[in-house]
């Protein structure tokens, strides 16, 4: 029997300690935070309920294994856009209802040209299913990618995320929509791998849905189902550095002065830090500095309700570009980093009783940000005024975009970026680790016994990727020698979750 010790309590350290003592490993959980679920976090106020991280669950079926008795709820709109020009256009897991509803209000030559994109995504997501999203990365899978040549023209390395809206999209409001898919992944779509459009095919073939109670039941599922299989989490439990001995892992040291012996380490910590404070790597530091987005966020406890707002509502502004030229900075230009002036606004209100006092709405508001730190793509967002100033800013932006909710608030509260840092460690409150790389850094440390999951690492950010990375973490390790075989992984049927699986699906 192996000891294995996870870095960290988010979704991906607790779903690959899930998997491995079901391998028979023993495996500790040490988490630095008070609570588990890392940015997949939860706050209450007065009644109301928000889920601080992510708001929107996709490719439920990669949680099936785990059996941790999800019941989520599909949501159509999965997400409603609302563009300056006052075009309101509901998206739908189903791309026949999708097309209707582009040619209802933007043309039939709209649609057309989204169904030609959405070809192309179909083949990138498969190709990026079958290659990528299951499989480590190293040089000899990408060497075998290449030989795929198929595979290799529809994922188009060397073309952006913009590019492809630009050869497949003539209406500028379908191109606005596409380009948001870059920030799921922290990034500029001007810049993001013209893959990521794998991103909206999974969120809108497969479906967007949520768990009664909000999203952060997952990591309550998550952390039931680990204690039940024998995995212990130890809560307040920051890890200072991972031990070595003989080039592979000995263990780590505890802040409490303590040391955790271990065979193996997994660590669900941002791969910056663990190349720079856990087991400084240099090699392993390039390519690393590039951050992704970071969030301002509202959270706001509304009086009555807003019949307007979708479960997510998008706002999005006349000139996206203006929004990503503030957050991302360019130093070539002269120009730091700094707060969007008429920024894409995101609000989540979920239509949940056990969310919000009855007649009440909880808003979870959110607009891209650069993260917090110094130098040319960071904001100093502790500088005295600065974040109560903007909060009054996102407001009146909101208010321009024909929702005014200022005089219906109970209370308004900020989460910065550098709250977001403080509270799980994310290096400047960034969100997704790199910024946009086709290449996460690889699951496999650069010493025996270390392996790396989680958002940072491959194959990527959010919850189903997440999931995926803690999949292939333990397929890595393997099952205990002294256990008995793993029991075959069940797979998702079609109809499961009240989503038909497709070709090339998980």
């Amino acid at each position: 029997m192996s000891r294995v010790v996870v870095v960290g309590a988010g979704v991906g350290g607790l779903a690959v300690a899930a998997r491995l003592a079901v391998a028979g490993h023993e495996v500790v959980v040490h988490e630095r935070a008070e609570v588990v679920g890392g940015k997949l976090g939860r706050y209450e106020r007065d009644g109301f309920v928000f889920d601080t991280g992510p708001s929107l669950l996709t490719l439920p079926q990669v949680f099936a294994d785990l059996e941790l008795g999800l019941d989520p709820v599909p949501l159509d709109p999965v997400v409603r856009h609302v563009f300056a020009d006052g075009t309101v256009l509901d998206s739908a897991s189903d791309p026949a209802v999708f097309r209707e509803r582009i040619a209802a209000v933007m043309g039939a030559g709209a649609a057309a040209d989204w169904e030609r994109f959405w070809r192309r995504a179909r083949r990138i997501w498969a190709a990026s299913w079958r290659s990528v999203l299951r499989r480590p990365v190293s040089p000899a899978s990408l060497a075998a990618l290449s030989w795929r040549l198929a595979d290799l023209r529809a994922v188009a390395p060397g073309r952006s995320l913009r590019a492809l809206g630009y050869r497949h999209l003539r209406d500028p409001r379908l191109r606005m929509l596409l380009d948001r898919y870059a920030t799921y992944a922290g990034a500029d779509p001007r810049r993001a791998p013209a893959a990521l459009a794998a991103v909206p095919y999974a969120e809108l073939a497969f479906g967007g849905w949520y768990l009664p109670g909000g999203l952060h039941t997952l990591a309550e599922a998550l952390s039931a189902r680990c204690r039940a299989l024998g995995v212990t989490v130890v809560p307040s439990s920051p890890v200072t550095a991972i031990r070595t001995a003989h080039g592979r892992v000995s263990g780590v040291d505890l802040a409490d002065g303590g040391v955790a012996p271990a065979d193996v380490v997994v660590a669900n910590a941002d791969a910056l830090s663990v190349y720079r404070d856990l087991l400084p790597c240099p090699g392993r530091l390039a390519g690393l500095a590039d951050r992704s987005l970071a969030g301002f966020v509202l959270l706001l406890g509304v009086r009555g309700r807003t019949p307007a707002l979708a479960h997510h509502t998008v706002f999005f502004p006349s000139y996206y570009d203006a929004e990503f030229d503030a957050v991302f900075g360019d130093p070539g230009a002269g120009r730091p980093a700094r707060p969007a002036s008429d920024p894409a606004v995101f609000v989540t209100r979920a239509n949940d009783p056990a969310t919000h006092p009855d007649g009440d709405e909880a808003w979870f508001v959110l607009v891209n940000a650069p993260p917090h730190g110094t130098g040319w793509a960071a904001v100093d967002w502790q500088r005295p005024g600065l974040a109560a100033a903007y909060a009054e800013h996102v407001l009146a932006v909101l208010a321009r975009r024909g929702l005014d909710v200022r005089d219906r608030l109970r209370f308004l509260e900020w989460r910065t970026p550098a709250d977001l840092a403080a509270a799980t460690g994310a290096p400047g409150g960034a969100i997704y680790g790199t910024a946009g790389s086709l290449v996460r850094p690889r699951n496999r440390g650069p010493v025996d016994g270390l392996y790396l999951v989680g958002g940072s690492a491959h194959p990527g950010g959010g919850l189903p990727m997440v999931t995926l990375s803690a999949r292939i973490v333990a397929d890595l390790i393997g099952p205990a020698l002294t256990s008995s075989p793993r029991p075959r992984r069940a797979r998702s049927k079609p109809g499961e979750f009240g989503a038909a699986l497709r070709p090339n699906s998980p």
